[in-house]
C-alpha cells in the first residue's frame, strides 16, 4: 500500500512539476522497531528552448551548464549510507529508483557518436560534478566505469534518433564517505537554499545520524501528452530515523536507562516477571514531535512551490491521533491511511503523532502494515586465503509470481573472475535446477589489469517461492606496493551488485558491498631497508671522509712543548680580559 500511494503522488506531482516548474513534498512513513522514514522530494525545471538558451530561473545554472558543457542527455547521481532493512521495514521506498549502492554511483547518457568522445564527456562531467558537490567523483577514472548493457533504461523521454547517438556510462566510489559536506551543495540547488519549507528541516545532524540515509539527483527530459516537454531535475532525500535517539534531548546526549517505574513492559510474554522486562513500545510505535525529530519546527513554506500542493504528509492508521500547529489545514485522502498539511506561507509548522490506542491488535499497532519486498537478496565472499575466493549472491522470491531480472555486477580489475564456474541452484525440489533455466542471458567483459574492471550482466528468472544460490570463483591479484591505500589492512571496498526486475513490475535493488582482502606486504620492510642503508652509507662516508681530509703525521715530527706554548697563550689572554 505503501509503494502505491508513493507511485499515485509520484504521477501526481509530476503533472503538478511540469505546470508550475517546482514542487516540493515531505512524507512520513512511520515504520517498526522505533523507526520513521522522512522522504523529501523536490522537482525544478525548465522548458527545452529555455535551457538551450541558458535562461534559467528555478533550474540551478551550475548544474545546468555542466550539462550542456558535456552533452548530458539525462543524468542520475546517488549518495547512500546505511543499509535498507529489509526484514523489518519491508520494501524500498519509490521501488529502489531513488537508492544507490553504497557510497557514490553515477550513471548518465552522454551525446556523442564514438566510444572515445564518450569517455573524454565522461571525464569533464565526473570532475565537474565533482567541484560543485564536494566529493572524490574525479577518482572514476577508466577502472571504475563500465558500459551497462541490459541493467539501466532512460527515464526521460527521447526520441529515437537521441537515443542512437548516446553512450550510457556508469561508475561507482564504494569507499566514498557520504557526509555534511555533500549535503550543502544538495541544499544550494533549491530555490529556497533550505532557507524555507520543508528543506528547512534537513540538518546534516540529523541526517547523516539516522540508519539509512540516501541522495539521490535526476535529471531527464519530461514531455506530457501534448508534446509540451520540460528539462527537470529531481532531488530526493530518504532516511531512517532512529525515534529513541531522534527525540534524545541535547542536554542529555548519553543514553540513561529509564527508571523502572517508567518501563513500558510487554506483558504477553512468558518470561514476563517483576524482574524481567521486555520493553514494549518498540513494537507498538512511539509518539513524537516533529521539531524534536528534526532539531527545529519547519519554516513555513517555499513562495516558489504550487500552493495548491500539501508541502507534508504522514501515513498513519486514521485511528492514530495526529495534532498540528494552528493554522495548518489537513487533508485527508478518502480512506487511505494518508493525512496531508497545508501551511501558510511564513508560519512555522510542526507536528505532533499520538501513541497508538492500548486496543489496537496486530503484529505492529499503530503503524502500516510493510509491504512486503518482491524480491530479496544478499550476497557475501565465499573462501579462505589470500590468493582464490569466490562471491555468492542468494536470491529469493517471497512472491506468487515469477520475476525476471537482470543481475549486475561491476568489480575491481583485482579480482579475476572465472566465469566456467559460474553456478545457480535453487533451494527447492522442483526438477528445474539447471542453470540453463534460470540464466537466460549472460554478458561478460572481463578485465584488463589497470586499465578497466570486470563486467557481468546476467538475464535470471526465479519461480515463486524459490531462493536461488548464485556461486562463481575468483583470484585475487598481487598489486605493486604503490598501488595499496595508506589503510591496505583494511581491506578493499567492492561495489554493490545492481539488480534491476523486469517483471512483474520495474523496481531496483542493491546489495550490500564486500570488503575484499588482498595479498599484502610487510610495509615495515622498507622502513627497515632505509635505516640500515643509511647506517652504511654513514659508516662508509665518515671513514672515507677521514682517509681523504685526516693528515697523518709521526710524532717526532711535532715541535716540543707545542700545546704547553698554547694552554699558556690561552690562559694569558683570559687573565688581560679580566
Amino acid at each position: 500500500m505503501r509503494q502505491f500511494l508513493s507511485f499515485l503522488l509520484f504521477l501526481a506531482t509530476s503533472v503538478v512539476a511540469s505546470s508550475t516548474g517546482y514542487h516540493e513534498q515531505l512524507n512520513l512513513t512511520p515504520l517498526p522497531l522505533s523507526a520513521l522514514l522522512a522522504s523529501f522530494n523536490f522537482r525544478s525545471n525548465t522548458t527545452l528552448e529555455d535551457f538551450e538558451a541558458q535562461n534559467f530561473r528555478l533550474f540551478p545554472r551550475s548544474l545546468g551548464q555542466i550539462l550542456q558543457y558535456t552533452g548530458t542527455k539525462e543524468l542520475h547521481l546517488r549518495f547512500t549510507l546505511g543499509r535498507w532493512d529489509t526484514e523489518s521495514w519491508g520494501a524500498r521506498p519509490w521501488d529502489g529508483r531513488k537508492e544507490g549502492g553504497q557510497g557514490v554511483e553515477l550513471w548518465a547518457w552522454l551525446d556523442a557518436a564514438t566510444d572515445d568522445e564518450a569517455d573524454e564527456k565522461w571525464l569533464l562531467l565526473t570532475n565537474a560534478l565533482s567541484g560543485l558537490f564536494c566529493a572524490s567523483l574525479n577518482f572514476i577514472d577508466a577502472t571504475r566505469t563500465i558500459r551497462p548493457v541490459m541493467s539501466f533504461q532512460p527515464e526521460g523521454n527521447h526520441p529515437n534518433t537521441t537515443l542512437a547517438n548516446t553512450r550510457l556510462l556508469h561508475g561507482v566510489l564504494p569507499h566514498e564517505v557520504v557526509c555534511t559536506e555533500n549535503l550543502t551543495p544538495f541544499l544550494k540547488l533549491l530555490p529556497c537554499k533550505g532557507k524555507a519549507g520543508v528543506a528547512s528541516l534537513l540538518d546534516g545532524h540529523k541526517l547523516f545520524d539516522a540508519s539509512f540515509q540516501s541522495m539521490a539527483i535526476d535529471v531527464r527530459p519530461i514531455c506530457s501528452e501534448d508534446d509540451k516537454c520540460v528539462f527537470e531535475m529531481e532531488e530526493t532525500i530518504d532516511m531512517v530515523l532512529d525515534v529513541d535517539r531522534s527525540k534524545r534531548p541535547k542536554e542529555n546526549p548519553i543514553p540513561r536507562p529509564p527508571p523502572a517505574n517508567e518501563l513500558v513492559c510487554d506483558t504477553s510474554k512468558s518470561y514476563h516477571s517483576d524482574d524481567i522486562c521486555y520493553p514494549a513500545e518498540h513494537l507498538q510505535g512511539q509518539d513524537w514531535t516533529l521539531s524534536h525529530l528534526f532539531g527545529q519546527a519547519m519554516q513555513g513554506t517555499c513562495p516558489l512551490t504550487d500552493p495548491d500542493v500539501a508541502p507534508i504528509c504522514i501515513h498513519v492508521p486514521h485511528t492514530r491521533h495526529v495534532y498540528s500547529s494552528d493554522g495548518a489545514r489537513e487533508i485527508k485522502e478518502g480512506k487511505e491511511p494518508v493525512r496531508c498539511y497545508k501551511i501558510p506561507e511564513d508560519m512555522e509548522f510542526t507536528m505532533v503523532l499520538g501513541a497508538p490506542e492500548p486496543n489496537e491488535v496486530g503484529p505492529y499497532p499503530g503503524v502500516v502494515e510493510p509491504e512486503p519486498p518482491m524480491l530479496v537478496a544478499e550476497r557475501s565472499l565465499t573462501g579462505y586465503g589470500q590468493q582464490h575466493g569466490g562471491i555468492q549472491a542468494i536470491l529469493t522470491n517471497p512472491t506468487d509470481e515469477e520475476v525476471e531480472f537482470v543481475y549486475m555486477e561491476s568489480l575491481p580489475w583485482f579480482m579475476r573472475i572465472y566465469l566456467h564456474t559460474l553456478k545457480t541452484r535453487m533451494s527447492t525440489s522442483s526438477p528445474t535446477n539447471s542453470s540453463d533455466e534460470i540464466v537466460k542471458e549472460v554478458y561478460y567483459r572481463p578485465a584488463l589489469d589497470r586499465v578497466r574492471g570486470t563486467q557481468l550482466e546476467l538475464l535470471l528468472q526465479i519461480p515463486p517461492r524459490c531462493t536461488v544460490f548464485l556461486t562463481y570463483d575468483i583470484e585475487k591479484t598481487i598489486l605493486r606496493y604503490t598501488e595499496y591505500p595508506p589503510d591496505a589492512n583494511r581491506g578493499f571496498d567492492v561495489a554493490a551488485a545492481v539488480i534491476t526486475t523486469l517483471r512483474p513490475k520495474v523496481m531496483n535493488i542493491r546489495t550490500t558491498g564486500l570488503l575484499l582482502y588482498l595479498p599484502t606486504p610487510d610495509f615495515s620492510m622498507p622502513y627497515n631497508v632505509i635505516i640500515l642503508t643509511s647506517t652504511v652509507i654513514a659508516l662508509t662516508f665518515g671513514g672515507l671522509y677521514n682517509i681523504l681530509i685526516r693528515r697523518m703525521v709521526a710524532t717526532n715530527e711535532v715541535p716540543p712543548n707545542a700545546l704547553k706554548s698554547k694552554l699558556q697563550a690561552l690562559l694569558t689572554k683570559i687573565k688581560g680580559a679580566k
